[in-house]
């Protein structure tokens, strides 16, 4: 025999359990056609349809190429994108998506994206993030004059699928906003020529600086992350608070004290995840999704000093 349960559950205001967002609009702030790949989760797991809030100007909440610069940390950006989303839009869902680039936080050798999403919905008064650590970057930049041979560097950034940044080099390592040339966008080796030369004759030491273009819209990579952590998002927005129902549950933390597979002792490696609530704060402990017990030897102090 099949019992069926309740699925009723109390929520925040203007929650509605069975069904929250079905058949709702969400207003997506972009100018980099982040719709491309936002849209297919959202509708097929939320049946929500992503609407771009357009003319609204995120490039005012900074850009890549640095002649804006951030008003604050990558995660805070993102919730002004998406309120940003809602104003423009009148909606009350609003998405937008923030990245950052630069040494990957535990092996800093290495370059590495922090891609956040955040999802707002001003009626029951409810913020849902969610991060992605993406090892897999072509971020990058060089100094090059244009008779360089840079065909290997080129193939290693991905381009021309993978657009480039060019402008000319100063002893500060910016340039004059507003008076040098910044170009981007380039995916053509005709344009690359022309761009290495215009930024050149504009440099005092006849150098470009050239550097990967991360927005999203001219960078394949970056837009697969994005995608990965919408999937991501989407199966957190769906999943509902087991104290009060409301979506969002998900990873709050990570409690470090994973125990050395030699000695036993607490290493820096995470010993236990912390699941919650955007909405009530209900917390719970969890084992590590990875099933993971003892940290490597050499990740421990004692051990390996």
């Amino acid at each position: 025999m099949l019992l069926v349960l309740s699925t009723a559950v109390i929520g925040p205001p203007g929650f509605d359990g069975l069904a929250p967002y079905a058949g709702r609009c969400v207003a997506l702030a972009t100018c980099h056609g982040k719709e491309r790949v936002l849209a297919r989760p959202f509708r097929r797991a939320l049946n929500l349809t992503v609407v771009v809030a357009t003319g609204c100007e995120t490039d005012r909440f900074g850009t890549f190429s640095g002649e804006r610069p951030r008003p604050s940390h990558a995660r805070e950006t993102c919730r002004r994108k998406a309120e940003a989303g809602l104003a423009h839009t009148g909606l009350d869902l609003g998405l937008a998506s923030e990245g950052s680039f630069g040494p990957h936080p535990a092996f800093p050798w290495l370059a590495a994206g922090v891609e956040w999403l955040t999802f707002i919905d001003r009626r029951a008064d409810l913020v849902i993030e969610e991060r992605l650590i993406a090892p897999r970057t072509n971020f990058d930049q060089r100094l090059v004059a244009p008779a360089d041979d840079i065909g290997a560097w080129l193939g290693q950034v991905g381009f021309p699928s993978h657009a480039l940044i060019a402008r000319p080099h100063r002893t500060d390592g910016i340039g004059t906003p507003g008076s040098d040339p910044l170009i981007k966008g380039i995916r053509d080796p005709g344009q690359l020529a022309l761009a290495l030369r215009s930024c050149a004759e504009a440099s005092p030491a006849g150098l470009v600086r050239l550097e990967t273009d991360m927005r999203a819209h001219c960078n394949p990579t970056r837009l697969r992350a994005i995608r990965t952590l919408a999937f991501r998002l989407v199966r957190r927005i769906a999943s509902p608070c087991p104290a009060c129902g409301a979506p969002g549950w998900g990873l709050m933390d990570r409690l470090a004290g994973l125990p050395c597979g030699w000695c036993g002792g607490p290493t820096e490696g995470h010993r236990v995840e912390v699941r919650g609530c955007v909405a009530c704060g209900h917390r719970l402990e969890a084992p590590r999704a990875d099933g993971r017990r003892w940290a490597d030897p050499g990740d421990c102090t004692r051990c390996n000093p």
